[in-house]
């Protein structure tokens, strides 16, 4: 296995790692809207911090030679299913016409009061 790390990503915010790779599969952990300079939330409502995550996973893809349709699985995590419209157009446009195996759940709360955080699956070809 491989330790991963971009700056093009936040830096972890406790004691795992961005992403491992392993064979052929690049695991991604979950990220938050967190801007990399900053190392705080992008802004306070869903679609920023959405915003934000998808540059982040898009920035650790591209750090590893892969991009977004490069992801077979990912899964999103609300602190409040009221933000899921919002946060699947968001989505929708990431991925474009790529539309991996995705799960969806609410969650009791999430890092930094975060409204939203995605983790991945992607795949070397």
């Amino acid at each position: 296995m491989e330790i991963v790390t971009t700056k093009d990503a936040p830096a972890a915010i406790g004691p795992y790692s961005q992403a491992i790779r392993t064979g052929s599969f690049l695991f991604c952990s979950g990220q938050l809207g967190i801007d990399p300079i900053t190392g705080k939330l992008a802004g306070d409502d869903a679609e920023t911090q959405a915003t934000q995550v998808f540059r982040n996973i898009s920035g650790l893809l591209k750090s590893q030679g892969l991009g977004m349709n490069n992801v077979a699985k990912a899964t999103v995590f609300l602190a409040d299913m009221n933000d899921f419209a919002k946060v699947n157009a968001i989505y929708a446009a990431a991925f474009g016409e790529h539309k991996p195996a995705r799960s969806t759940v609410q969650v009791a709360g999430l890092p930094l009061g975060g409204k939203v955080e995605v983790e991945c699956i992607a795949v070397y070809e």
